[in-house]
């Protein structure tokens, strides 16, 4: 008798992406998210909307790797750098690289820093993705505790000199971001956090775009989700 059952997809689709299924990661609102095309729904509507084939990519806060696909598949983008300092979550960004062919990801297992220093303590929890060096923001799940490398921004970005920003690093943009030359840039797309930040912070992440030569564009811009252009 010939068998009825059906195997299951090892991938959830997403945006026309394959990402792989993750006992950890893509269970509960991010499975509904991923396969609603809502995940990350404002960041990836400002990428789509203003980056365009060939561009050189700076990614701050790589998270599960979706965003550095889109921009590989959909966009066409000639390199993505991606910054993301949670190691536990490398290996499903490689995975997921590996599953839609995207082999122009520089994926760096590092924080971006205004300045060269000694690595610094990253706290591991048995929810990958509630990780962080905030150790008192639940010290009780915390399951290890390694040391990430810092790289100084300032020859990431001469080394780089990327034609779009995109940056999800919650809260530490105020800091970073005025330490930067990106005189380079056509275009940002960054995720505020005023929560963090307030109000200050939040001036300091516009002051450092304007300084730069970038002007907020609304048309791309929605909510925390900010985008600025050098023309438009």
């Amino acid at each position: 008798m010939e068998s009825t059952t059906t195997e299951r997809s090892p991938f959830i689709r997403s945006r026309g992406l394959k990402i792989p299924k993750h006992p950890q990661l893509t269970t509960g609102r991010v499975r509904g998210a991923l396969r609603e095309g809502t995940y990350e729904r404002k960041e990836c509507d400002a990428v789509m909307r203003v980056v365009t084939a060939g561009d050189r990519v700076l990614e701050l806060g790589g998270g599960i790797g979706y965003m550095s696909t889109l921009l590989s598949v959909k966009k066409q983008v000639a390199q993505v750098v991606t910054y993301e300092a949670n190691p536990a979550l490398i290996p499903y960004i490689r995975e997921v690289h590996g599953a839609n062919g995207v082999d122009n990801v520089d994926l760096r297992n590092a924080l971006l820093a205004p300045e060269d220093g000694p690595p610094v303590p990253f706290h591991l929890r048995r929810n990958f993705l509630a990780s962080s060096m905030d150790l008192a923001a639940d010290p009780d799940s915390v399951t290890e505790t390694v040391p990430v490398m810092r790289h100084a921004i300032g020859p990431v970005l001469a080394d780089l000199a990327p034609d779009v920003l995109v940056c999800d690093i919650e809260g530490a943009e105020a800091e970073l971001l005025p330490a930067g030359d990106w005189s380079s840039l056509r275009a940002a797309i960054i995720e505020l956090h005023p929560q963090w930040i307030g109000a200050a912070g939040v001036r300091a992440v516009f002051d450092a775009m304007h300084a730069a030569g970038l002007t907020y564009f609304p048309k791309a811009s929605e909510a925390k989700v900010v985008t600025f252009r050098r023309a438009w």
